[in-house]
């Protein structure tokens, strides 16, 4: 009876685990770049450990300048070890305090890679598992967010059934700064009240006549734009989601930002 038991939970086990396989294929939702705010790679499904910034290579084409507030780069991670199966995990932290910072999307009729994690991580799909090179897009933050660095897990499969004889690489970016606002660019700007729930003032600098307010949401995505004036400076945000936007202001070929959060 003993060994009929054990057979009947081996058969079951063997669906079991190809539905495990399959999903992890087609990439793997959850945190597992290998960054430090991630903590995890992906040893939790492929070998015991991994191999620390070998065989891995991330490259992008911000300038060395650095980065454009809310713009789109282009981001390519490579594994050079080989493997006949591949895959990937990439996200973007601040150097500061290691949080997610801008927001993945694929290249446009590219079915290789997708996001997960509400566009914080991008990875492969099971479409582009036979490649060892992937590229993707990345939008930088709307405001000064300091440093930044690239995190990408890479695992190198055998294509054979389990995940006996895989090996995982970790690796990173060189650290970029963003190119920031020159003072003489920057433009001061006072708003209240803040938090608000129907409407918000933008107090203008003395000189500046007239402006462009608008509302970026937590993706980058425009909620809201209009234009101010010295005497007409009241904005409605009564139709705006609650949460938290970034507001610019240009005025006179200058720029100011400010977050502000919708009651």
């Amino acid at each position: 009876m003993k060994k009929h038991y054990f057979f009947k939970v081996l058969l079951l086990m063997i669906p079991f685990s190809a539905f495990l396989l399959m999903s992890n294929s087609g990439g793997k939702t959850g945190a597992y770049s290998g960054s430090p705010g991630d903590g995890n790679n992906c040893t939790a499904c492929h070998g015991p450990s991994a191999a620390s910034e070998s065989n891995i290579m991330i490259t992008t084409n911000i300038p060395s300048t650095g980065y454009a507030f809310n713009t789109q780069y282009d981001v390519t991670i490579t594994n050079s070890a080989g493997g006949s199966r591949n895959g990937f995990q990439v996200t973007a932290e601040k150097d500061s305090d290691n949080s997610n910072v801008g927001t993945f999307s694929i290249i446009n009729g590219s079915n290789d890679t997708k996001t997960v994690n509400g566009n914080s991580h991008i990875t492969h799909t099971s479409s582009g598992n036979g490649q060892s090179s992937w590229s993707f897009k990345w939008t930088s933050p709307l405001s000064e967010e300091g440093k930044i660095t690239f995190y990408g897990a890479s695992v190198s499969g055998n294509g054979k059934e389990g995940s006996s004889g895989d090996q995982v690489f970790t690796g990173k970016s060189t650290s970029t700064s963003s190119l920031g606002i020159s003072e003489a660019r920057r433009l001061h700007f006072e708003m209240f009240p803040n938090p608000a729930s129907e409407n918000l003032t933008i107090q203008l600098p003395s000189g500046s006549k007239n402006a462009s307010v608008v509302f970026y949401d937590y993706i980058g995505r425009t909620a809201l734009t209009q234009k101010v004036s010295q005497t007409n400076n009241q904005i409605n945000v009564q139709k705006l989601s609650s949460g938290v936007y970034i507001i610019k202001v240009l005025a006179d070929g200058k720029i100011g930002t400010q977050k502000f959060v919708k009651k």
